[in-house]
């Protein structure tokens, strides 16, 4: 599995790296045929010292692609909310081709 994870608007610190890298891992025990995952952490309205922290999630499957983002005030929280919804949307999918298999 190839994980990108890349920074708009800062430098990500090596201990948020690391958390994100342990989660992703997770994610090849709800689907074992994970190509890639991209996560883009973003600063938002930087203009108006709002600093809004985005998480944006792509896992790409074979034949596939899922794709969520979270916002909040910190990074941390972001990415576990977008986290947990990218867990939800694989098992989902994959109930539903269970269903198609079984019908």
């Amino acid at each position: 599995m190839n994980v990108q994870i890349q920074t708009v608007h800062f430098d990500a610190d090596s201990k948020l790296v690391d958390h994100i890298k342990g989660k992703l891992q997770k994610l090849q025990t709800f689907h074992d045929k994970i190509i890639g995952v991209e996560v883009y952490l973003r600063l938002d309205n930087v203009v108006h010292q709002i600093k809004d922290k985005r998480v944006e999630i792509k896992v790409y499957v074979p034949g596939n692609s899922y794709f969520v983002k979270h916002e909040t005030k910190t990074f941390e929280e972001s990415f576990n909310l977008a986290f947990d919804s990218m867990v939800n949307q694989i098992k989902r999918q994959k109930e539903k081709k269970q269903e198609k298999v079984m019908a």
